[in-house]
């Protein structure tokens, strides 16, 4: 790797030469301003604002605007006049933990590699000295024309320096924070609590930018000319109310299920049970749980931003359902037996009527075959 800055760390009376070394590196991907028109490159000239002619690199110095707008030139020599003892040389002031460094100071990181030979024995002592304290070393060191607060810590068997921003270019939080009071219950950090275990942790190793991968296989679908871009869905975000401890459970369910694990373990090793949240007036203006539909001519639920699912609340559902599916069933087949049994009794009746009606016929028929057959008295005269 090229050293961009070569020098020493002095430590006390000790000084060991180094080589400054870049320890990051930007995968991002550039692009050039073009000319729709026809694809030409579209580069910034360096003009001068009183004769609008451009001026080349060799003639650009450096100067300070004041705040009437007047410019001070402030050339290489005056800044190389200043007193900076620390021109070429990282200077350890002090050394701490490394938790009283907050993380918001971090800045860009280096490897310091030793520069010689000689370097080697005092590079090896200040590593080991740092691994033994378990602390991390405070100095300061110019780069790039300012004097500059770094931290000194090992990486594996380097001397890893992070540049520090000063203590007072750390702003404030100030109405950053939350401005109304919120209370979180027990039962909301429990759940929090599960969800984290259930996360578990992650190798940083394994993270990549899906992003620049996307880009890129962008760009070699276009040099080929078969690209079709896609949209992407974009879940809506803000504007909308929630119910905490249903997010939390659901988060909490799909991390199980992603892990293929059966329950989160809490302590004792039982399973984590949830208790669902009942709300004022819980009963007839209940909302169902989530992926269950509401029963036929029950009241429709008032629309809430957030969705309330609970075990309990399906159970529920569930035996309602069932319950008016079995009275639906029996209602059917007592109606059913009704209407049969009335078909069969006019079915009855009808054949009771019909041989009665044949009875008396057959009667009738019998009397007028007796009148006819006997004879009939002359009268006296």
């Amino acid at each position: 790797m090229r050293s961009i800055w070569n020098g020493a760390i002095s430590f006390g009376l000790v000084s060991i030469p180094i080589k400054l070394v870049n320890a990051t590196e930007s995968h991002s991907i550039s692009f050039r301003q073009i000319h729709l028109a026809d694809g030409g490159r579209v580069r910034y000239r360096k003009v001068c604002e009183l004769d609008g002619e451009e001026v080349p690199t060799a003639e650009i110095g450096k100067g300070y605007e004041e705040a009437d707008g007047s410019i001070i030139p402030i050339t290489d020599d005056d800044l190389a006049q200043l007193p900076l003892a620390t021109a070429k040389t990282i200077e350890i002031m002090s050394f701490v933990p490394a938790d009283e460094i907050d993380p918001l100071q971090m800045d860009a990181a280096y490897y310091l590699a030793a520069n010689g030979a000689t370097a080697a024995k005092p590079y090896t002592l200040l590593r080991e000295a740092l691994k033994r304290s378990r602390k991390v070393a405070i100095a300061k060191y110019a780069l790039r024309g300012r004097e500059r607060l770094g931290m000194l810590r090992v990486v594996d068997d380097v001397i890893a320096m992070h540049g520090l921003l000063w203590p007072d270019e750390i702003r404030a939080p100030e109405g950053v924070a939350p401005d109304v009071e919120v209370s979180v219950r027990d039962a909301e950090l429990d759940l929090a609590d599960a969800l984290m275990a259930t996360l578990g942790e992650v190798e940083m190793t394994s993270l990549h930018d899906d992003y620049r991968e996307a880009v890129e296989a962008m760009i070699v679908a276009k040099a080929g000319g078969a690209f079709e871009p896609s949209e992407a869905v974009v879940e809506p975000a803000g504007g909308q109310v929630i119910d905490l401890m249903a997010a939390l459970e659901k988060s909490v369910r799909a991390a199980k299920a992603s892990r293929g694990e059966a329950a989160v373990s809490g302590e004792g090793g039982g399973e984590a049970e949830v208790t669902p949240i009942r709300r004022k007036g819980a009963g007839a203006g209940t909302r169902p749980a989530a992926g269950t539909r509401p029963a036929a001519g029950a009241a429709a639920p008032k629309a809430v931003g957030g969705k309330k699912s609970t075990a309990t609340s399906a159970k529920k559902t569930a035996a309602s359902a069932a319950t008016k599916k079995k009275a639906t069933t029996g209602k059917s087949a007592a109606t059913k037996s009704t209407s049969a049994a009335t078909k069969s009794t006019a079915k009855s009746a009808a054949t009771a009527k019909s041989t009665s009606a044949t009875a008396a016929a057959k009667k009738t028929g019998a009397a007028a075959k007796k009148a006819s057959a006997t004879p009939r008295k002359r009268s006296s005269a």
